[in-house]
């Protein structure tokens, strides 16, 4: 009171001024609070609870000097009783003194005397001469930025209130509040912050690795929804639309490029019944995909891993599993050749992303593994003791040749929730301006560099709001845009925390998440099938390029919080992987008998592909070589080519030494020796027959021809006799007469027998 006293010379607004101030200062003062406000506890609970105040935008966001102030808005009353004599006004504060008294005025709810300024000039309130129950009415606060009374640079609160009459509550009263922030940074500051946003590009998994017979192998992808992304209004649609005239740095999962592109070029969608149908968004992929690139151009793009791996969960659970690590050199290499291949622009892949910013030693061990030497870790992580008193850069060297890029959690947690009213968004657009502006203000003479890493898949609403926060920093008073790649290379200060927590501290919501090790044994499953398959094909590029993207697939983050589709997905890979392999095979065979000494045996391999087989060795095994043998011992084997769709019969010579049946086993190994397929179980009934009992054969035909030859040159004799007597006969002889008996060597046949 007494240094407004001593002004009294001065301009009334600043005696105005003053004055207000005096009085909150001493509203801050327990005692004098009661004396200057005085209401009770239960008033302001029921004040807090009676009218609901939003705030729908506010222009501009960051003003400068000569601007207006515009807030719009709205005011609900949630009472009972209608409420006569309101206005709406605008209540302006202090200038808060740090980051943490940001938070505190976000987070306080209901109007609370002491901790709320007063209202500014009522010329500029809003007057509503009655608000019913239940009743929604519109305002527009319309104010000069000069009226407002801002003096040094800082982040102001701001309160809108409405304060009105009820039957119960005769008195003036505030029936409700709303808070917000007013970033007051007129002038371009001294020393401005570097700030880097990241705008990502990742969506989920949708490719199968199920592709066609033609030529381009058209994919076949699980469902059509992320045409719904890419179309206009989309979620993609709406990242790169906004994306494009923001001084944003890229960073994008190939696999979402891949897909797209693929899009481009014909895709089908699995239906139903397990059949796959015509994609029909090929035009959609298209414009999106030609809207990026030209959205990319001269600027910073970073490409994560192929299909984004998961490296929480990578560290925590599959790094024990033989061959798991190894898939992440392979998904780099990917990512650079993607982004050049589809954008036509150069890309960084020397950062890695583990989810949420979340690191401890293993994570960072596996994130730096495949070559990069940046983490992208999170303030929240790797945390400050405090000891600095202000916010250092971004740039931690973690050891080892590793920077942890520390992005700040405030910033990069803003637009987490639900951005879908405007209400929502409008604060905390205001609360991240505020937040930026109170980093640049910290005391430090060395200029900083800070990063923000949102959520990697922003809805639609959460991305213009994100939008808008940016476009709210493009005066560049207080901020200046730079792109990750030179946040990583800022100079490190040298009091940073550098420590990486250890693995206790990792979040337990997170380690949740994670895939589990059974996950990567399946992987693993996969992969090793995908090796013994791929060497027997003319042409391996057409199954190891699919199934190697889908397992990468199968790692992928975007798996997180959906489990049992993950599984599925990890099931119904490898289920086709399988059956591609056993469109390779040997034919079911019936028994066979093997008569005689030696003889071959058929069997028939089978390729159902479209391409052909080679270095397949098919064996057949006796189980009893002692009484069926193949060549000199109990199995032989043949090298085996098979055209596509076409079937190849092998013959093996085999040898019977015993009579019986013989169990034969015909199985097809790789050139390694390893068995391919299933094998295939027949029985051969052999007979031995030795040279004795072919003697006896001989034997037995010899005399039967023998006989044969007697019995025909007998029946000849007979023949020519009866011709003989025949002649010699009289003619007068009668048909009953007794033949003549001819006497021989004493044995007599009768002609007609």
């Amino acid at each position: 009171m007494a240094e407004a006293a001593d002004i009294q010379g001065a301009p009334a607004p600043v005696r105005r001024r003053w004055l207000r101030r005096a009085i909150v200062l001493l509203a801050g003062t327990p005692v004098l609070a009661a004396l200057v406000y005085a209401p009770a506890p239960q008033a302001e609970a029921a004040q807090a609870s009676s009218v609901d105040v939003q705030l729908v935008s506010m222009a501009p966001s960051a003003p400068v000097k000569g601007d207006t102030l515009t807030i719009e808005g709205t005011v609900v009353n949630t009472g009972s009783e209608t409420i006569t004599d309101a206005h709406v006004g605008l209540r302006v504060g202090p200038a808060l003194t740090d980051r943490s008294s940001i938070d505190e005025t976000a987070d306080r709810n209901g109007f609370r005397a002491g901790a709320d300024p007063g209202e500014i000039d009522s010329a500029y309130a809003v007057k509503i001469a009655s608000l019913p129950s239940k009743v929604t009415q519109n305002f527009t606060l319309t104010v000069p930025v000069n009226k407002l009374e801002l003096d040094k640079d800082g982040v102001y609160q701001l309160g809108v209130s409405l304060s009105g009459v009820t039957e119960s509550r005769p008195s003036e009263q505030v029936l409700g509040i709303k808070r917000t922030f007013l970033p007051w940074q007129p002038e371009a500051a001294a020393k401005r912050s570097q700030l880097t946003y990241v705008w990502p590009l990742i969506s989920a998994t949708r490719v199968t690795a199920e592709t066609g017979s033609d030529e381009l192998q058209t994919p076949v992808f699980l469902d059509d929804s992320l045409s719904e992304e890419l179309k206009p209004g989309g979620r993609l649609e709406q990242m790169v639309t906004l994306g494009k005239d923001l001084p944003v740095t890229w960073v994008i999962d190939p696999d979402l490029l891949y897909t797209v592109d693929a899009m481009t070029k014909g895709y089908r969608v699995r239906g139903a019944n397990g059949k796959s149908v015509q994609g029909k968004n090929k035009a959609v992929a298209e414009q999106w995909l030609s809207s990026l690139e030209a959205a990319v151009q001269g600027k910073k793009v970073v490409a994560l891993p192929f299909a984004d791996p998961d490296l929480a969960s990578l560290a925590h659970h599959g790094k024990d599993v033989s061959g798991t690590l190894g898939q992440l050199r392979p998904a780099t290499d990917k990512a650079k050749n993607a982004v050049q291949t589809v954008l036509h622009v150069p890309a960084s892949t020397d950062f890695s992303w583990p989810v949420n910013g979340a690191i401890d030693p293993s994570i960072v061990n596996v994130a730096t593994s495949a070559g990069a030497h940046n983490v992208l870790t999170r303030s929240d992580s790797l945390m400050e003791s405090g000891a600095l008193g202000y916010t250092p850069s971004a740039a931690r060297p973690i050891g080892a040749g590793t920077t942890a890029v520390v992005a700040d959690a405030e910033l990069s947690t803003a637009f987490e929730g639900d951005m879908l009213n405007a209400g929502p968004s409008t604060l905390a657009v205001q609360r991240f301006l505020a937040h930026s502006l109170a980093l640049n203000l910290q005391r430090t003479d060395e200029q900083r560099s800070f990063v923000v890493t949102p959520q990697r898949m922003p809805t639609v609403s959460q991305a213009r709001s994100m939008a808008a926060a940016i476009r709210g920093l493009q005066g560049g008073r207080w901020t200046q845009p730079a792109d990750l790649e030179a946040a990583a290379a800022a100079k490190p200060d040298p009091g940073a925390a550098t420590q990486v927590p250890g693995a206790g501290q990792y979040p337990e919501d997170l380690r949740k998440q994670e895939m589990p090790v059974s996950a990567f044994e399946k992987i693993r499953t996969t992969q090793n099938t995908l090796d013994h398959f791929k060497v027997i094909l003319a042409a391996p590029d057409r199954v190891e390029i699919p199934f190697g993207n889908t397992i990468n697939r199968e790692m992928s983050t975007s798996w997180r919080g959906r489990p049992d589709e993950a599984r599925l997905y990890r099931d119904q890979v490898q289920e086709y992987l399988i059956g591609l392999t056993e469109k390779v095979k040997v034919i079911p065979k019936s028994d066979a008998t093997l008569s005689g000494h030696s003889a071959t045996i058929p069997v028939s391999v089978q390729n159902s592909l479209v391409q052909d087989v080679h270095d397949l060795v098919l064996r057949v095994k006796s189980a009893n070589p002692s009484r069926l043998m193949f060549g000199k011992s109990g199995q032989a084997e043949q090298q085996v080519t098979v055209q596509g769709d076409h079937t190849q019969t092998v013959k093996f010579p085999a040898n019977a030494t015993a009579s019986g049946p013989v169990e034969v086993t015909a199985q097809l190994f790789t050139k390694d020796g390893i068995p391919y397929g299933k094998e295939r179980r027949f029985t051969v009934e052999a007979t031995e027959i030795t040279p004795t009992v072919m003697l006896v054969i001989a034997g037995g035909v010899l005399l039967l021809v023998l006989a044969g030859i007697k019995m025909y040159a007998s029946r000849k004799r007979v023949a020519a006799r009866a011709a003989a007597e025949e002649s010699t006969q009289p003619s007068d002889e009668s048909p009953d007469t007794e033949p003549q008996s001819t006497e021989g060597s004493g044995t007599s046949e009768t002609v007609d027998r």
